[in-house]
């Protein structure tokens, strides 16, 4: 069972928690998961793996999300993630049985930006690996949600919810995953869904599973592809052809000029988050690259 503990980011209490290898000290690991989601999602399948393998593996809630403080509660904003990636690593960089010089990140799906983002400005450099990462730019912004004019609606209507919110205090929000309401921010019909609508997978208690309109602007505006050339540390892709933008993963390690590399495998983007065999291979390749960059 894992250790539970909490830093501070941005004046909110972040909640967190750790699973511990055998030795120590030991290299240290932050294990972060998708847009919208909770450390007891798919961060808590990959972190005992990684404990395991011999790293000290922290996963937590972003502020405003699940057990942590912060506000306005459930808005996805690429920048408090980031803040909090980097204010994470420096509290693992404190903590006892932590090897402070061998800090990585396994980010699984949207996180990878945010780990990206965060790493622009670190001064120690450290090692990641991005699973089944959501990297996007305009264009793939606009191929993924309906073009041109659907990305100018869903600018707008943040816009028009961020006024809202400054003007009362109130948070203007959709359900996050829907197979019928398709003004969630997530929306397929059929089963395709099927992680974040299950309660045997995803759609557990602690996710709320609701998205801040307000978001809108600042995520659909965010390009961590374009940060990709300013990046040194050693990163490894592990996706597939399945994943949700794999024309998204090329074009950012086209990018990078840092050592790098890419692994394939079999899988949907939802078996990177909890199937096992999908997150035993993900986790391994993880876990490869890690031992031979930290």
């Amino acid at each position: 069972m894992p250790d539970k503990t909490e830093f501070f980011s941005q004046g909110a209490r972040l909640r967190a928690e750790v699973w511990r290898p055998a030795r120590s000290p030991a290299p240290a690991v932050i294990v972060t998961g998708s847009w919208t989601t909770v450390k007891e999602q798919m961060p808590a399948k990959y972190a005992p793996l990684l404990a395991d393998a011999g790293f000290v593996a922290m996963t937590f809630d972003f502020g405003g999300f699940g057990e942590s403080e912060g506000g306005p509660r459930e808005v996805e904003s690429p920048r408090r993630k980031s803040e909090d990636i980097r204010n994470a690593v420096t509290f693992l960089r404190t903590m006892p049985g932590v090897d402070a010089e061998r800090i990585g990140a396994v980010s699984i799906c949207a996180s990878s930006g945010y780990v990206a983002s965060a790493m622009l400005d670190e001064p120690q450099r450290r090692s990641v690996a991005m699973v089944a990462p959501w990297l996007h730019n305009a264009e793939i912004v606009q191929t993924m949600y309906g073009g041109e004019d659907a990305v100018k609606q869903r600018i707008s209507e943040a816009l028009a919810a961020r006024a809202t919110y400054a003007k009362s205090g109130v948070v203007e929000y959709v359900t996050a995953a829907s197979n019928s309401d398709s003004s969630a921010a997530m929306f397929l019909p059929g089963d395709a869904l099927d992680y974040y609508l299950n309660p045997r997978r995803g759609a557990i208690p602690e996710w709320v599973g609701r998205f801040g309109l307000m978001a809108w602007k600042e995520l659909l505006e965010f390009d961590p592809i374009a940060l990709a050339p300013h990046i040194a540390a050693p990163i490894r892709i592990i996706t597939s052809e399945q994943s949700a933008t794999p024309g998204g993963a090329r074009q950012f390690e086209a990018g990078l000029r840092g050592r790098h590399d890419s692994v394939w495998i079999e899988g949907t983007q939802f078996d990177f988050y909890d199937n096992p065999k999908t997150v035993t291979s993900a986790a391994q390749s993880a876990i490869e690259h890690l031992q031979s960059t930290l």
